[in-house]
């Protein structure tokens, strides 16, 4: 009987010290890592359109039918490259006429310079030394009579016809002489000056004859490929109106707009890279062009990026997503962009640190540059801090923690 008293007492005594046993709290498996200090860069990011790097509408500037036209759509062409011809039988004969005009003036105009201007003053020199000479032997004459005349030998009529003929003769030389000054000043430069002037008239009307015909060859102004022929051969290509349109390809500008404090993070030749749809990997570009002056209705920079295109995968007008290398920051506190949690009020940031007793605790972060990889703290946390980056998500404060190895990478990204 008191061995079955004991035997009860003591499975009663095991039975209370059970119940007082505490039930072992339960642990979260986390990864977690610390903070690394590093350089990371503001990523701008912004709806652009891909641009061709030069675009050529190419009108004509005559009226006329199409002749023919040497290149289809999607032909590679060089800067100068004939592309079409148009009807030009009457402007040619035009053309024709006025270069022999202009022929026949560059003759008249050696006549006049290297014959007839030379003869006139060759004439006018003679006629002025025949004069002098006419003037020299009536003065010859009226001395040798004034000495006859004082001597009695000869009567005084005879002195004073001598004398009349001096006076002739030096009219005649005056005369001579005035015309030799008139025709080496005056007259030489007016000849010269009206056959150079019908010369030069019958040279730009040869030449506006020549512009004309030209208009009629349709030459491309530059390097590219032709995306655009609007007529067919024979039908009448209007003046003014764009006959073909030609690209320059070999790059392309994605054109975007960004706020002024965005733009001022920017420096030509800035990395950034295109997303464009149907190709899985962005494609590298750079800062081409950043605008001086804001746009006066949206307030806004126009930036654009050139991206190579020499492959001719892109297309011009295709919408791409554009991400641009902004400011660098060097020596950051960085923590993986997992980590950083959004509170209730959806401005607050915090993230979830392990402490010493592998318990969770929340803790109010600021940050600075956020990208898809990576955030920058500015204060809450350092770098002997141990954050949660996975398992975080719903995790209560105080929760007991128990850190795991990090995922593989292939795990991570299907649990992502």
């Amino acid at each position: 009987m008191k061995r079955s008293l004991l035997t009860a007492s003591l499975l009663l005594l095991a039975l209370g010290c059970t119940k007082k046993e505490a039930t072992p709290e339960p642990e979260v498996d986390v990864q977690a890592v610390h903070p690394t200090e590093g350089s990371i860069s503001d990523q701008i990011t912004a709806d652009a359109l891909l641009a061709p790097l030069a675009q050529a509408a190419i009108s004509p500037r005559v009226s006329a039918p199409v002749k023919r036209f040497y290149v289809q759509r999607g032909a590679h062409v060089k800067a100068g490259q004939l592309l079409a011809t148009l009807e030009n039988s009457d402007l040619a004969a035009a053309a024709l006429d006025t270069k022999g005009t202009y022929t026949a003036a560059q003759g008249s105009f050696e006549t006049e310079t290297r014959a007839q201007v030379p003869e006139d003053t060759a004439k006018a020199q003679t006629d002025l030394a025949q004069a002098k000479a006419n003037l020299d032997l009536s003065q010859s004459v009226v001395n040798g009579r004034t000495q006859l005349f004082a001597q009695g030998a000869i009567p005084g009529r005879d002195l004073d016809t001598a004398k009349a003929t001096l006076v002739q003769s030096q009219a005649a030389y005056d005369v001579a002489k005035l015309h030799l000054q008139s025709v080496e000043q005056i007259s030489r430069k007016a000849s010269l000056q009206s056959a150079e002037g019908q010369l030069t008239s019958a040279k730009g009307k040869y030449l506006g004859a020549e512009a004309q015909l030209s208009y009629t060859e349709i030459r491309s102004p530059i390097s590219g490929i032709v995306t655009e022929r609007a007529l067919f051969a024979g039908e009448t290509a209007s003046a003014g109106t764009a006959l073909l349109t030609v690209m320059d390809t070999s790059a392309l500008l994605a054109k975007l707009h960004l706020s002024q404090v965005q733009a001022q993070q920017l420096v030509l030749g800035g990395a950034a890279t295109v997303a464009v749809p149907g190709i899985a990997d962005p494609i590298d570009a750079k800062v081409s062009l950043i605008s001086p002056a804001l746009d006066p209705g949206s307030t806004t920079l126009e930036v654009w990026l050139r991206v190579d295109n020499r492959d001719g995968k892109l297309k011009a007008g295709t919408p791409v997503r554009a991400v641009i290398t902004g400011r660098t920051i060097s020596h950051a506190l960085l923590i993986p962009s997992d980590a950083l949690q959004v509170a209730a009020d959806g401005t607050s940031k915090f993230v979830m640190i392990v402490d010493s007793n592998s318990t969770a605790r929340k803790r109010p972060v600021t940050i600075g540059i956020r990208t898809a990889e990576q955030v920058q703290v500015l204060s809450g946390i350092s770098a002997a801090d141990t954050v949660i980056v996975t398992g975080s998500y719903a995790l209560d404060d105080k929760t007991k923690v128990k850190v795991g190895p990090p995922a593989a990478a292939g795990k991570d990204a299907d649990d992502k």
